[in-house]
Order: C-alpha cells, then structure tokens, then sequence
C-alpha cells in the first residue's frame, strides 16, 4: 500500500502568505477608515444665545456654508443662559471627536473670564480652538438734538452736570467695555453708563430721547442711522465700511489711530481634538471665509468676515483682546459687581 505523504510547507512560502495577508488586512483596514473619514455623519453646532440675535445670524450663514465644504450637516441648537456659559460649558464637556463644536464670541472667549470672578470654564484648557470668524463692528449713536460728531459730543459730555448717561445692551458686554475703553483712551470724559437687557431697548430709549448716546453693533444701528431716527457718530473699524460710507471711524473722529472694537465670533471644540479632525475644520472654515457671496451675505448683515486663519493665530488673537480688556475690567470692577 502507498503510504500517503504529509509534507511541510517551505519556510519562504508561510512568509509570503503571510505577507499577501497582512496586505490584504491593510487594505480592508483602509477601506473602514475611508468609511468612516470625518465627517461621516452630521455635526451639531452649539450657539451659546438665544436665536434671533446677531450671533444667531452669523452662526446659521456659518453652519450651512461649513457644511457644504464638509459634505455633511451642521445642525445649530441654541443653548442660551449665564451668558452664554451654558452652552460653553456643554461643549467644553462633549467628547473629542469634531461632532459636537461651540460659535462662541468675544463674550465667551475673552470677556467672561473677567468679569466672571468663578468662572465655570477655563477657556484655553477647556477648548480647542479651531478659527476666528470676524463679526460686527460696534458704532455709537446719539439722539437727534445731540452734536453732529463724536468729538462734538464729548465735548458737550465733559461740561454736563449731571454727565450725561449712555445705554448699552447689559453690564460685563462687549459693548459696554468698549466705550468704557474708548471713555478712557479719549481724556476720562465721565458719561454715567445705563445697562440693559437687550439691545433693542437701549436703541428704543435713544430714539425717545431718554439716552444720550447708546453703543451697539453696526448692524444693529444702522436701520436708526439710516432711517433718520438716530445719527450714528463713528464706527470701530480701521476704514469706513461700505454700508454707511458717511460715518466716520473713531480713528478719524477722535484721533485714536487703531481703535477698533468687534463683537468678534470664533469657532471652538472640546479639549483635545485630534490634529487631522483641527486641520480639517480649519480648511473648511478658510473655504467658507473665502467664499464671495457667503462674505456678501454677511455683509448684508452688517458683519465683517476676518481674513483667513489657522487655528494658532485664532487663539493669539483671543488671548490679545483678553489682555486689551483685562485694565478696562479691572477699573470697572465695583460696577460689575453691584
């Protein structure tokens, strides 16, 4: 009878099935991470204020246009409250993996560490940042009977007795700081600062002749300027917008060369965001603000594009305007906690 042979495969050819296998492995490995590419399903896009409001708009114009470039939805919930702490304390907490993002601002990012003495976020340990977006140029308005210039009405404000008062949309804003800084960097003129909860009840005092002057985002106060029931006396950028080309800028009003003040809007993410998913929401955000009719649409609005970005010199920026407003706060101190 025969007797069957068992033989022993060859050293050389376990290796080099071995070798077909691993690559066979590899490429079905890279077929699920082509899968699952970020983003690969929709994005949800916190805005910490109620809707409605100028970072409403802007956050919306953002979201659909982002998603575009992404090939996916961002979906915005607002999650308003504290100041917009709510909302940022809800995405400081979410997990890492660029589908759960933060549109904060100047007040989220800048100004609430300050005027906050226990905040309930850090934010450079509790974000990621991943770009800065721009936003809406604050303007002064006087009522009718006042001054026809800012320096005019400075002026005026420097004699009155009592001082003259100015309203703003709330204690600790961005609008009020910033005419605290520009009181300052104009000689200390004393102007008796009215908070209140809301733009559009300062605008609605202003008109009735109860306030002398109120600050608002240039959006928000242009339909008074250009409507005549308000005259609005300068806008806070570094040259005169389109929109209203017979307002001046504060530097041209009053001599401050570079003063600007912006109710600036920046795009954020949880802590530790892994670099690919940074840079890929980084080069979308460059594409959205690259695009004409998306800046056009934001223009309409009253809103200022910035130029593009990286994520390093959108934290530089912050930790800049934080520092700009630090003294401010600190002189205003006793106010802010009445």
């Amino acid at each position: 009878m025969q007797r069957l042979k068992i033989g022993v495969m060859p050293r050389f050819d376990i290796y080099r099935r071995a070798a077909l296998f691993g690559a066979g492995a590899a490429l079905i490995a890279g077929g699920v991470r082509a899968q699952e590419a970020y983003p690969s399903r929709p994005i949800r896009m916190i805005i910490p204020f109620p809707a409605g409001g100028p970072t409403d708009v802007y956050a919306r114009l953002y979201a659909e246009r982002l998603g575009r470039e992404l090939g996916q939805t961002v979906v915005t919930e607002n999650r308003g409250g504290a100041g917009g702490a709510i909302g940022s304390l809800e995405v400081s907490r979410a997990r890492a993996d660029g589908y759960t993002i933060l549109f904060g601002t100047a007040s989220t990012h800048a100004l609430y560490p300050l005027v906050t003495r226990q905040p309930q976020f850090d934010v450079v340990r509790d974000f990621t940042t991943i770009a800065e977006l721009g936003g809406g140029p604050l303007c002064w308005l006087a009522h009718q009977s006042r001054p026809n210039t800012l320096r005019e009405f400075l002026a005026v404000a420097r004699n009155a007795n009592p001082p003259l008062s100015y309203g703003s949309p709330g204690s600790g804003t961005m609008m009020h700081l910033a005419t605290e800084l520009l009181k300052q960097q104009a000689g200390g003129v004393a102007l008796t600062h009215v908070p209140y909860r809301g733009a559009a009840p300062a605008m609605n005092d202003l008109v009735g002749g109860t306030l002398a002057i109120a600050v608002n985002t240039f959006g928000g106060g242009l339909p008074l300027h250009q409507g005549g029931r308000a005259r609005m006396l300068a806008v806070a950028t570094a040259r005169r917008l389109e929109a209203a080309p017979d307002v001046p800028t504060v530097a041209e009003a009053l001599g401050l060369a570079g003063f600007e003040a912006v109710l600036w809007h920046a795009v954020f993410a949880p802590p530790a965001l892994p670099a690919p998913i940074l840079e890929r929401l980084s080069a979308a955000t460059n594409a959205t603000l690259a695009d004409a009719t998306f800046r056009a649409s934001l223009a309409a609005s009253g809103i200022t594009a910035s130029a593009l970005g990286t994520p390093a010199s959108a934290a530089a920026f912050i930790a800049a305007e934080t520092r700009r407003y630090a003294p401010v706060v600190e002189a205003i101190r006793p106010e802010l906690e009445q």
